[in-house]
């Protein structure tokens, strides 16, 4: 199983923002932000900042997809 942030991506798209301006928003890094684009695991306390951030949940920015086989 994978992670999929095309929500987070949509999101930001919706709310007229950057990608820039959620680092500032949420206080991550922009190697935070590449890690998400290439579908990498980061930690819970990151996702809690951009939530946060956004004024939304897990299940807003995030989906578990199953690996195809």
């Amino acid at each position: 199983m994978s992670v999929c942030y095309k929500k987070l991506w949509k999101i930001l798209i919706d709310k007229d923002m950057k990608k820039k301006d959620l680092v500032e928003a949420a206080g991550i890094s922009t190697y935070t932000i590449n890690k998400l684009n290439r579908g990498d695991n980061v930690t819970t306390d990151v996702l809690v900042k951009i939530c946060k951030a956004l004024e939304c949940s897990f299940d807003d920015i995030m989906e578990v997809v199953e690996d195809d086989k």
